[in-house]
């Protein structure tokens, strides 16, 4: 069977490294190299991960850097990659046993396949959530990532998917942005590649859920705007206008609810009327009304309020 590239980009990962490289160990007869990129830890990560890959007999390879950014990183491996597919994961991620196998044997088991994207498992502050089962894409062409960009077909996670280092050629992640890096990058390989799909979890994701709303709070404008540029440039790999337009949406609703629900009603009507101008499905319709209604009402039931205190 052929090899597999495995990329871990990862910033004072000592803490869950070793975890996430003992949960590779069941696929080391098919690993041929583990690319862990050390991106300006100031803890003992490559150490760590020295450690264990010794102990699981795993074939690691540092690579040093100092991009700060997990799209950087993660760059760097792929320009250094050698075998004929790449398995990315995150440093805090777990593969589950056999999963990886699951989606190579799939890969080269379809004729002409380019990507096999797997289901996963995600636990949102130690609670586990129902698995991620993906669906609804065709074969190949650019309609899988029009779709994808939609919120017509289910996301994709690093470490969901395999690929093959011929279908990635020059593509690389998008860098210096807070947010949805990894969806503009299967975005591009999903309007050359030919997916397979397989059923079975793969890995466990795990989210912080304050973490990952705190990438919208933070220079929320600028942060927008730098990624909206990095979107719109998926237009050279023949995405169209109205597809691009529709993830804008998607992304300022879900910035919008982040902002409502930590109070700052300004930032999320700003937000809210970037989705409202935005192609929206039914559900999104219905999203932007209720949130249009619930800051209407926390203006008016919170002025009366204020306006006590100062009295």
């Amino acid at each position: 069977m052929e090899a597999v590239s495995v990329i871990i980009p990862a910033h004072d990962a000592a803490r869950t490294i070793a975890r996430t490289l003992a949960s590779l160990a069941s696929e080391k007869e098919i690993i041929g190299e583990v690319l862990l990129v050390d991106d300006s830890s100031s803890d003992a990560t490559a150490a760590v991960a020295s450690e264990a890959a010794l102990r699981f007999a795993l074939p690691l390879r540092v690579i040093k850097s100092s991009c700060r950014d997990a799209g950087g990183s993660r760059n760097l491996a792929l320009e250094q990659a050698r075998f004929p597919w790449i398995y990315l994961i995150d440093a805090d991620d777990l593969h589950l046993g056999g999963g990886l196998r699951a989606l190579l044997a799939k890969a080269v088991a379809e004729p002409g396949a380019d990507m096999a994207v797997g289901a996963y498992r995600r636990r949102v502050d130690g609670e586990e959530r129902p698995t991620k089962l993906p669906g609804g894409y065709t074969a190949s062409g650019p309609a899988n990532a029009c779709a994808y960009l939609e919120g017509r077909i289910r996301s994709i996670a690093v470490g969901s998917a395999l690929v093959s280092r011929r279908a990635v050629g020059e593509t690389r992640f998008a860098t210096g942005l807070a947010y949805d890096e990894d969806t503009l990058f299967w975005a591009r390989l999903m309007t050359k590649a030919s997916l397979a799909i397989v059923t079975q979890p793969v890995f466990v994701y795990f989210v912080s859920a304050e973490r990952s709303d705190d990438r919208f709070t933070v220079r929320p404008a600028a942060r927008f705007l730098e990624w909206r540029l990095a979107l719109r440039r998926l237009r050279s790999c023949g995405i169209g206008a109205r597809s691009l337009k529709t993830r804008e949406g998607l992304v300022a609703l879900k910035i919008a609810r982040v902002h409502y629900a930590r109070g700052d009603f300004e930032m999320a009507t700003r937000f809210l009327g970037v989705a409202e101008a935005a192609p929206r499905a039914g559900a999104d319709v219905w999203r932007c009304m209720r949130y249009r209604l619930k800051i209407a009402l926390r203006r008016r039931f919170s002025a009366p309020a204020a306006q006590l205190q100062r009295a």
